[in-house]
């Protein structure tokens, strides 16, 4: 993938992410979701199975913000593992921004998420991008709340 700005004039940069972004995305984590941040194997299982695709923000080399899919191609579905971004950039369009950089590489009917119940900023991103509810997993996340399911169909030309 080539490196291009998300937002215009801003030196932003979405690009590949590679097990050097290990201990990057493991402090995005612990900023991003405190409580349901992935322990550091998780973190490097993410940045290393060949199955998973993986895109940073930057900006003036520093990780802001990440997506990962992990791209089963069996059931012919990407789940989105995870889409961080750091609170001092969000609701500037990068989350849409990595959304659609990360669907665009997915040659997959179709994509799914879980998002916590209570995390109404990341409903109101997904619904906006077109994702619609399809399931809730009770109890899922730490603390008991549930997991919203979202799916979206991809249309490929």
């Amino acid at each position: 993938m080539s490196e291009f700005k998300t937002l215009p004039g801003s030196g932003i940069q979405i690009i590949p992410a590679t097990w050097h972004d290990l201990r990057e995305l493991y402090q995005l984590e612990r900023l991003c979701f405190q409580v349901d941040a992935w322990p550091i194997l998780d973190v490097l299982g993410i940045l290393t199975l060949p199955q998973v695709l993986r895109l940073k923000a930057v900006d003036e080399n520093a990780m802001i913000g990440f997506i990962a899919a992990d791209l089963r191609r069996m059931q012919q579905t990407a789940w989105i593992a995870t889409l961080a971004v750091l609170p001092k950039y969000r609701k500037t369009g990068l989350g849409s921004a990595l959304l659609e950089a990360c669907e665009s590489q997915i040659n997959l009917p179709r994509i799914r998420l879980s998002v916590r119940q209570s995390n109404h900023p990341a409903i109101q991103l997904y619904k906006k991008h077109a994702y619609q509810q399809v399931d809730t997993w009770s109890a899922y996340y730490k603390g008991g709340d549930n997991a919203l399911i979202f799916e979206k169909t991809l249309i490929h030309q």
